[in-house]
């Protein structure tokens, strides 16, 4: 009887959080079309669309938490296992839950703060009916974060001790104010790297920091309700190419997309290499380098390379490092997410266009591919692999059954760069041509079932990140109001001379950075404050940005936390060690390339100059 409740309940979880990601997608769609009809858009159909945002983030967030994948920093895979990990877990747990519970305590507050105000999303909809989320799912995170932080019922117990804190220091917040900050920001640094989820990191300094300030729980709510809301924040885009990305990732799509570029590049030394990292390329856009890349394409790629003669050690160094390859060409989910944070944080005028980020990357995007080409190449001559004859009856079949997934990226980007459609829209349109491809066409989504499972997988995903901005917008805003970042400019400026030096700091930094968190972390922490910097260096945003993903794309790959290298350790069965030996001739080759993209400025600006904003 209560498994069957659970399963209830975890239903309609599921199916509220889809039917708000299926809203964000044909709000939208139905905005494109009766604009194109009546010159005029749907009354209230952006305010919609961003409020059913805000209920995709927060349920997805939820979800992750009781799938456990709330995204965390990577020092927690390396903890030494027995009882240090068992009491990591619940310490993890305890700061966690009490961080989710204050956060809860404080979206109940902005229901009452709402109700009593009266403000409407639109068409007489009231706005509390949308931030009933926050504590909804605030408080499933905080109860699913004890629930997964042992597997006996006693150290449970001792985890839910972090809820009841929550709930006492959110109700006796006024203690703090004027006391110091710093001891509580080592607590939850210390639970941060035992492995509490990123979220609370960011969310606890944030809580503590405004309490010490005299601020109350509800005051980091309200700022994420308003940047979730931003109309010019474009939110939607991340979860819609999401699951386009995802919806293609099932089925046959890799291995029709494999044929048709083995078809075209197979004639030549390293042919079967550069279609494997090409593959990689276009399936990690979408994802991010979450992993997904490398997981589900690792099965079908490495058998196709040990097939034609690659060595093992250099077919899991490309397949590990072409996880991160793809996130500076055009739809990237990071180059978006990037372009949202340098736009909430930049002075007025002073943002990176979304459109001028997917110009300025495809250069730089094609450079790094380029070079793990040439590496391909080099092997290939030196082990003489197999090489496939061009036919040109093969390669016109090939490319007609791949035909559908190679049109994804020429439909979104001709909408968008035309001035068809919005940043959202475009990401809408991509998701809708996923859905058709992939359950009508191939059918390798059979049924409703499928799909289901699909957008589930989109929700757990994003709902980490987006999580994770929300609670980082309160932060990011104290920081601006304590002049945090204008004293790191004053400290760079006084230690740092010349534009050079800076952009060489910043390269260690962020390969740093994208050593210990994941990319989308990494952008809603690190952005809001080296945006400041790089105007005080003269630095575009755009180019800017560049260089940000293209090191984050090198610390996916950096000994001995990389993400990429965890991964393709679980998926080849073979030691992080092993896998690191494979992966150092890839990580030296994308070092030029990072540094070439970050000195060489016309790499990023030409285009955009050209054709850009």
């Amino acid at each position: 009887m209560r498994a069957r409740a659970t399963a209830i309940a975890f239903r309609t979880e599921e199916s509220l959080a889809t039917l708000a990601l299926a809203g964000i997608m044909l709000l939208p769609l139905a905005e494109i079309a009766v604009r194109t009809i009546w010159s005029e858009g749907i009354r209230g159909a952006g305010p919609f669309a961003q409020n059913l945002t805000v209920w995709v983030g927060l349920l997805g967030a939820a979800i992750a938490a009781r799938e456990g994948k709330l995204l965390t920093l990577a020092t927690g895979e390396f903890l030494p296992k027995g009882a240090v990990t068992k009491f990591a877990h619940v310490l993890a747990a305890i700061t966690g839950s009490a961080i989710a519970t204050m956060f809860a305590v404080g979206g109940w507050a902005l229901i009452a703060t709402e109700r009593a105000a009266g403000d409407e999303i639109a068409a007489g909809v009231p706005i509390w009916i949308s931030v009933v989320v926050f504590p909804i799912a605030f408080g499933l995170i905080a109860l699913r974060l004890v629930w997964k932080s042992s597997d006996h019922w006693i150290w449970r117990a001792v985890a839910a001790l972090g809820i009841v804190a929550g709930f006492y220091i959110a109700g006796h917040w006024e203690w703090f104010e004027g006391r110091a900050l710093w001891p509580w920001l080592i607590v939850v640094l210390v639970s941060g790297l035992f492995g509490a989820p990123i979220f609370s990191l960011l969310g606890g300094i944030a809580m503590f920091a405004f309490f010490t300030d005299g601020s109350r729980p509800i005051v980091p709510l309200i700022k994420a309700y308003e940047e979730l809301t931003s109309p010019s924040a474009n939110l939607a885009a991340i979860p819609l190419f999401t699951l386009a990305g995802l919806m293609f990732a099932e089925g046959k799509s890799s291995e029709r997309l494999l044929r048709a570029l083995r078809a075209f590049f197979g004639w030549f030394p390293g042919g079967t290499a550069v279609a494997a990292a090409t593959l990689c390329a276009f399936f990690t856009l979408f994802t991010g380098g979450s992993g997904v890349t490398i997981l589900a394409l690792g099965g079908l790629l490495l058998p196709a390379l040990l097939k034609d003669g690659y060595r093992e050690r250099f077919s899991m160094g490309l397949l590990t490092a072409a996880g991160s390859l793809g996130l500076l060409f055009p739809l990237s989910v990071p180059l978006i997410l990037y372009g949202i944070v340098a736009q909430s944080t930049a002075q007025a005028g002073q943002g990176a266009a979304i459109e001028d980020l997917f110009i300025g990357g495809l250069i730089p995007g094609l450079l790094m591919l380029g070079l793990v080409a040439i590496l391909g190449v080099r092997e290939a001559i030196a082990v003489g692999a197999k090489r496939t004859p061009f036919k040109i009856k093969e390669a016109l079949a090939a490319v007609w059954e791949a035909k559908w997934e190679m049109m994804l990226p020429v439909v979104v980007l001709t909408s968008l760069l035309g001035g068809y459609a919005t940043t959202s829209e475009s990401a809408a349109i991509a998701a809708l041509y996923a859905v058709i491809v992939q359950r009508f066409i191939h059918r390798d989504l059979p049924s409703i079932k499928d799909l289901l499972r699909v957008s589930t997988d989109c929700l757990s995903l994003v709902g980490g990140v987006l999580v994770i901005l929300a609670v980082a917008v309160g932060l990011t805003n104290y920081l601006v109001n304590a002049q945090v970042p204008m004293h790191l400019i004053e400290w760079t400026k006084a230690h740092v001379e010349s534009r050079v030096a800076f952009l060489l700091a910043l390269n260690v930094f962020l390969l740093l950075v994208g050593t210990l968190m994941d990319i989308f972390s990494a952008i809603v922490v690190v952005v809001p404050l080296i945006v400041p910097l790089a105007a005080a260096y003269e630095v575009s945003l755009v180019h800017l940005g560049i260089i940000f993903i293209a090191n984050l794309e090198l610390g996916y790959l950096h000994p001995p936390l990389g993400l990429n290298l965890l991964l393709a350790s679980y998926r080849f069965k073979k030691s992080v060690w092993e896998v690191t030996l494979a992966t150092l001739p890839f990580l030296a080759i994308l070092v030029i390339g990072v540094l070439l993209i970050t000195y060489v400025e016309p790499l990023t600006m030409s285009l955009v100059r050209l054709f850009g904003n």
